[in-house]
């Protein structure tokens, strides 16, 4: 059986001994200090038809589909600055010097079943079951009755959302695709609701990666927020930092009820095997903004002339009156002749 293959916030199964891999992941995260949102969307390759993808939440779960848009809006409210920086005298892509200027570029009671369905649903090509489990093994066991096939390593990797009764969204390709699509491509974003008293974004089924995995996040709260530890990977880079006002479309839904403070990173993990939990989330101790800016070195430049061009002539100019007013002054000068030599008379004997 091929190995699942995790990704930032939960696991993707292969069918059979076919392959999938998440080459990218992207989230974005609202919390008001009782319900959070998760907007995920996956892109994957590899030569599988179907597989299910396995994500824990602490609390039961409200699945939909996400907008689409929504990314295309984030790109855009975070991208950085455009700086111009100027510089005077040509450089090796400027005239003369080349031909062109260059460019710049909490849960049921212990009396409750094993493993119960509190919802299954279509979402697009999505088929969905929403479960509750009080057992890793029976919950391994009710995926592959089901049609997940669950690696018996993902079932022991699942033990600690099962102690701590958190809940389960199972999604899959919904059957009648047609049994020669590949799943492949950036898919539809899905769109998980819970409530809960912390801001998580689940990281822990990672560790099972066997190549180093990346994580961009956005997160959406009424401050600056940041993780309180990097769980075993490198420090996050901030991508941006500040409130986003008049937000568009998709994005307004997110900033709504005083969420309107945007944090952005991004974060590699090298080794995946070192996570060593999910990723949690505090406020900054202040709501300091930030954003990225990128400088774009430009010759300066008058009219679309180059600025130092036109410094020739006045140049020159100057040049020429300097050594005129020196040859002047020299013609000018009265030229004292040297004293004449005296002859001392000569001894007399």
């Amino acid at each position: 059986m091929a190995p699942a293959y995790a990704c930032g916030c939960g696991a993707m199964v292969p069918d059979g001994r076919q392959h999938v891999t998440v080459s990218r992941e992207v989230s974005a995260v609202r919390w008001d200090g009782k319900q959070e949102d998760i907007v995920m969307r996956l892109t994957v390759a590899g030569d599988a038809h179907k597989a299910a993808w396995i994500m824990p939440v602490p609390h039961r779960a409200t699945v939909r589909l996400g907008d689409s848009a929504l990314f295309d809006e984030l790109d855009t409210a975070t991208a950085p600055r455009i700086r111009t920086r100027h510089y005077f005298w040509p450089r090796g892509h400027d005239w003369p010097f080349a031909g062109e200027s260059g460019s710049a570029s909490n849960q049921e009671g212990a009396a409750a079943p094993p493993v119960s369905v509190v919802g299954r649903q279509r979402l697009g090509p999505f088929d969905v079951a929403r479960l509750t489990a009080t057992d890793a093994n029976a919950l391994g066991t009710w995926l592959r009755d089901n049609g997940f096939a669950l690696p018996p390593r993902l079932s022991q990797a699942l033990r600690p959302y099962v102690d701590e009764g958190w809940e389960y969204v199972a999604i899959r390709l919904a059957p009648g695709q047609g049994s020669g699509t590949t799943l492949a491509g950036t898919l539809d974003p899905l769109h998980l609701t819970f409530a809960s008293d912390r801001l998580v974004y689940p990281m822990r089924l990672s560790r099972l990666a066997s190549t180093p995995q990346s994580l961009s996040l956005y997160v959406f709260a009424a401050h600056r927020m940041e993780p309180r530890s990097t769980i075993g990977g490198q420090l996050p880079q901030i991508l941006y930092a500040d409130r986003v006002r008049d937000a568009p479309g998709a994005l307004a839904s997110l900033t709504a009820g005083g969420t309107d403070f945007l944090t952005a990173f991004d974060q590699q993990f090298p080794q995946p095997s070192r996570i060593s939990g999910d990723h949690e989330m505090a406020r900054t101790a202040a709501d300091t903004p930030y954003h990225q800016v990128v400088y774009v070195d430009s010759l300066l430049t008058v009219g679309g002339i180059p600025a130092w061009l036109l410094t020739l002539p006045a140049a020159l100019a100057l040049t020429f009156a300097t050594v005129a007013v020196v040859l002047r002054h020299r013609r000018r000068r009265v030229v004292i002749p040297p004293p004449p030599v005296q002859i001392p008379p000569p001894l007399r004997r």
